[in-house]
């Protein structure tokens, strides 16, 4: 069933209002990955594709912070307007929410954006979580961070700022195509962040990638099972786990 819209980008600006939907079983399988995105950039490795961030790129607002889910995503660009000029009008041009409003329960949100500026806001995190959304990727800025940590909301960003992008950004795409650290993302991809980063993985590659990424981590897992058991320094150099 189509949504109705919120008003707060042209109806033309959004690309997708319906995507594609990886089954729950497989998803409930990448969230059983031990080392969630070591095992996952290592399967792409495997695969030749390419859609990891590490987190000194973008880093996390919550160390614990974990999430399977697939990509709503926001393009955001730098406002023609002066700010002072935009602020007079008390028009702004955000309009991040139309992506909580498309998005489903357990759905990331994923935001090319400018660094510096506020691509997210304290209310507009709230609104993301009570829509359902587990967390967010932004490529840029965003403040407020006591909303995503009181709301176990975790964000991965290029930082902090006191700066809102009310008066300076105007979103231009929901639910298209987008650019996060050089990686490419379609809304419905899927997404996997931890403590270590981001991994984006193709929405039609998502099987595959996830049955590399089993046999790694179940290597991963023998591995450390045996340098537990005080496996000789020899044997553990001679076996090979993944």
């Amino acid at each position: 069933m189509t949504k109705p819209l919120t008003g707060r980008v042209p109806p033309e600006a959004i690309r997708r209002t319906a995507l594609p939907r990886l089954s729950p079983d497989l998803l409930q399988r990448y969230r059983a990955l031990s080392d969630l995105t070591s095992a996952v950039s290592d399967a792409m490795d495997n695969l030749g594709l390419f859609g990891a961030i590490p987190a000194s790129t973008l880093a996390p607002t919550l160390a614990s912070g974990r999430v399977v889910g697939q990509a709503v995503t926001v393009r955001n660009v730098e406002r023609p307007l002066s700010a002072t000029a935009a602020a007079a009008s008390r028009v702004g041009k955000m309009g991040e929410h139309e992506a909580y409003n498309q998005a489903e329960p357990g759905d990331v949100v994923v935001i090319e954006g400018l660094t510096g500026l506020s691509n997210m806001g304290g209310q507009s995190a709230a609104v993301a979580h009570r829509a359902g959304c587990i967390g967010a990727v932004i490529d840029g800025s965003f403040r407020d961070p006591d909303s995503s940590r009181e709301r176990n909301f975790p964000i991965w960003s290029r930082g902090v700022t006191p700066i809102t992008g009310k008066w300076r950004l105007e979103t231009v795409e929901i639910n298209g195509r987008v650019r996060i650290a050089g990686v490419s993302v379609d809304a419905g991809d899927l997404v996997v962040a931890d403590e270590a980063g981001i991994v984006f993985v193709p929405f039609a590659e998502a099987q595959a990638v996830l049955r590399e990424a089993e046999k790694i981590d179940a290597g991963d897992s023998r591995q450390k099972t045996d340098i537990a058991a005080g496996i000789d320094l020899k044997t553990l150099a001679a076996t090979k786990y993944k």
